[in-house]
């Protein structure tokens, strides 16, 4: 169960991370239309990229553990009523395998505590 954990944490502080640095990129034609059929302002990404750094660098402590988790659920939440309310089943679909990855890290709690 430890491993799983580790695993689970570890991809979970990289899309995070991945996501929070491609944020500060500029946008391709696909994210941008993406973006705003969501509703989101492209000026908006930096401030939405600083988010997701710290949310995943807060998977690392134990003491911010739980909360960069439940952050972590409901932006993707977020996500899918966003997606939702654009007319965009698919990608409010595609999320639910990503935000399992939060609830069952909780589940199984942080994994490095001795």
């Amino acid at each position: 169960m430890k491993i799983v954990s580790i695993v689970l944490l570890v991809t979970s502080a990289f899309l995070s991370l991945k996501h929070g640095w491609d944020a500060f990129q500029p946008a391709q034609a696909a994210q941008a239309k993406m973006m705003a059929s969501l509703g989101i302002h492209p000026q908006a990404m930096p401030y939405f990229g600083v988010f997701s750094i710290l949310m995943g660098l807060m998977l690392f402590f134990p003491q911010t553990f739980f909360l960069s988790n439940v952050l972590n659920a409901v932006t993707i939440v977020l996500i899918m009523a966003l997606s939702l309310r654009a007319g965009d089943n698919r990608t409010a679909l595609i999320e639910i395998p990503f935000l399992s990855m939060p609830m069952i890290l909780i589940w199984l709690k942080y994994p490095f505590k001795f």
